[in-house]
């Protein structure tokens, strides 16, 4: 039988606090090879394979239960995954990566410091220009749920996979929808927050697969893993 899968990001600053608090907790992760090589071994523990991928492939193989354990965003997994919690458990927030998923405007909008008068700017900007207010995001799910949840109407969202804090600057949108984690880019490009604008907080987040195979090597090691990193996994040791 194979062992359980790890799913870990493949690099960067996220990759190097993983494997920190992964550490902290009796758990070494280490990489191999070199270059664009992505490999590595997990030590401390059972019968545990390393799977380095991107944070936004993580999301996609905890669904698919090609993996049984991944670290990512929650931002990634709320947006990515439709009714995740059917198919992916939370099993410990881990205290880094921390963004806030957020709704800004342009500064000089300076009656708009709601969700309320951005609908209604929202709708007299259709009235004057014949289409509707454009808000720039990566994260088309999560935002399109939340401004129906505010009955924020009149608008139309445009991809945006590169700068989004850009996007008003360049006229390719009016406001946007993105991830900051002090405004400080925001702030840079003349866009304020609105005060009850927030989408999702978010941070970097052990998840666990329900629907992988769970086989008894698979499952001896999330025992071992849950003793060592002392997190409640009985959603997946139960079923």
């Amino acid at each position: 039988m194979s062992g359980l899968k790890l799913g870990l990001p493949s690099k960067g600053r996220l990759q190097d606090l993983t494997i920190d608090w992964f550490a902290e907790r009796g758990i070494q992760v280490t990489r191999t090879g070199s270059g664009r090589e992505y490999a590595g071994q997990v030590s401390g523990v059972g019968d545990v394979e390393l799977v380095l991928l991107s944070a936004g492939e993580i999301p996609r193989e905890l669904a698919a239960g090609r993996i049984h354990l991944g670290v990512t965003g929650q931002d990634l997994i709320h947006e990515k995954i439709v009714d995740w919690p059917s198919r992916i458990v939370e099993l410990q927030p881990m205290g880094f990566g921390f963004a806030d998923l957020v709704l800004a405007v342009p500064a000089v909008w300076v009656d708009v410091d709601s969700l309320d008068d951005l609908d209604a700017v929202a709708a007299a900007f259709r009235a004057r220009h014949g289409f509707r207010l454009r808000i720039a995001t990566k994260y088309h799910n999560l935002t399109r749920e939340f401004l129906r949840a505010h009955d924020v109407a009149d608008y139309q969202l445009v991809d945006s996979q590169g700068a989004t804090e850009g996007t008003v600057k360049n006229l390719t949108a009016e406001a946007i929808a993105d991830i900051t984690s002090s405004g400080a880019t925001l702030e840079a490009n003349h866009l304020k927050i609105l005060p009850d604008g927030l989408i999702l907080k978010s941070q970097a987040t052990l998840f666990g697969a329900r629907n992988a195979d769970w086989n008894g090597t698979a499952l001896e090691a999330l025992r071992q893993m849950q003793a060592k990193l002392g997190v409640d996994m009985s959603a997946l040791l139960d079923g």
